[in-house]
């Protein structure tokens, strides 16, 4: 892992504080930010969203297709968790937490919103960093690559049905013009640039050409994501300050759902047997979210200030010190598992 990747959550935590704090003194500034909008879409969260998502996208090879019918265990475990189980407990912790544990700490209709935020995390799995953590559990490369293309591809249609679903149950209107606005902007735009750059650079002769731009633009991605955390809760400073404990509150059943997605996949790759190199992947892709999209769906959908878009980065403040912790477990138990395989 490189420096960025091992330290994200203390950077997030960084710019989190230099956002509340910039957006307490400057909240003109913010203001501004905010009005640049077009349909909904607010212009220049939606530029730093594609300079975040644009590398992830470089490193999707859809050649890998043909590859769908080895290991078909993996990938079934994959697209069941990621797809038929994962959106569908997110939304029940949330429901269950914030109509019902949380019930006499939040209101209602900020309530709704954090439901919202956590359902677009659910229904959006793991494009990226999940090529870090197959590495980190020594997974087989070439298969994460094949789920990663499948979920992507799967995304592109699934996710605008599933997520309007999901918030339709939990009484949320859902504008289905911005839901696949969303989708087009912050999927479609961004696999077909990162397709088209992986024909210009993937000729004969040199197979280091794409690590080598992916390894060039990626402190623009790391940039992009920190600037959209900084401005994100500058737009939420006063709520944040009014209201601290709601973080808390909210990373709650985000972990919950974290490693019991990630108990269900493993315990599932152990008992079929299926190789760790494959299993490990499958159930960390399962656990990590693209929480990039869900950031940038939840702001076209319920706006800046929404608790909503706060949900989702409180998303990107709790992801990567699980996934570690899930990765150290994985490296843990592998001896168990390859004996049981």
């Amino acid at each position: 892992m490189g420096l960025f990747e091992r330290y994200l959550s203390l950077w997030v935590a960084i710019c989190i504080a230099a956002g509340v704090g910039m957006g307490h003194l400057f909240p003109g500034l913010f203001t501004v930010f905010a009005s640049i909008e077009y349909a909904s879409v607010n212009l220049v969260v939606a530029v730093l969203i594609w300079v975040m998502i644009y590398p992830m996208m470089v490193n999707v090879d859809f050649a890998s297709i043909k590859d769908v019918g080895k290991k078909p265990k993996g990938l079934c475990i994959t697209l069941v968790v990621n797809w038929l189980i994962k959106p569908f407990t997110m939304a029940a912790l949330g429901i269950f937490f914030f109509e019902v544990v949380f019930a006499g700490r939040v209101d209602p209709q900020s309530a709704r919103e954090y439901i919202a935020g956590m359902i677009l995390l659910g229904v959006a799995p793991c494009t990226a960093m999940v090529f870090v953590w197959s590495q980190l559990v020594r997974g087989d490369a070439n298969y994460t690559l094949v789920q990663v293309s499948i979920n992507d591809l799967i995304m592109v249609f699934a996710f605008a049905p599933i997520a309007a679903f999901l918030l339709g149950v939990t009484n949320i209107v859902v504008p289905w013009e911005t839901l696949l606005l969303s989708v087009v902007l912050y999927v479609v735009i961004p696999l077909a640039a990162g397709y088209a750059t992986r024909k210009v650079l993937d000729g004969p002769g040199d197979g280091n050409k794409i690590a080598n731009f992916t390894a060039r633009i990626k402190p623009f991605s790391v940039m992009g994501l920190l600037a959209t955390v900084v401005l994100l809760f500058g737009f939420q400073a006063q709520t944040i300050l009014d209201k601290p404990m709601v973080i808390a509150l909210i990373a709650i059943p985000l972990l919950i759902q974290s490693y019991g997605i990630f108990v269900i996949a493993y315990g599932w790759g152990y008992l079929w047997r299926v190789p760790f190199s494959t299993a490990a992947p499958a159930a960390l892709i399962g656990t990590s979210n693209f929480f990039e999209l869900a950031v940038a769906v939840a702001i076209s959908l319920f706006g800046l200030n929404s608790g909503a878009a706060l949900a989702t980065v409180v998303g990107v403040l709790v992801e990567v010190p699980v996934m570690l912790s899930l990765v150290a477990f994985a490296n843990r138990t592998r001896q168990q598992f390859e004996g049981r395989t």
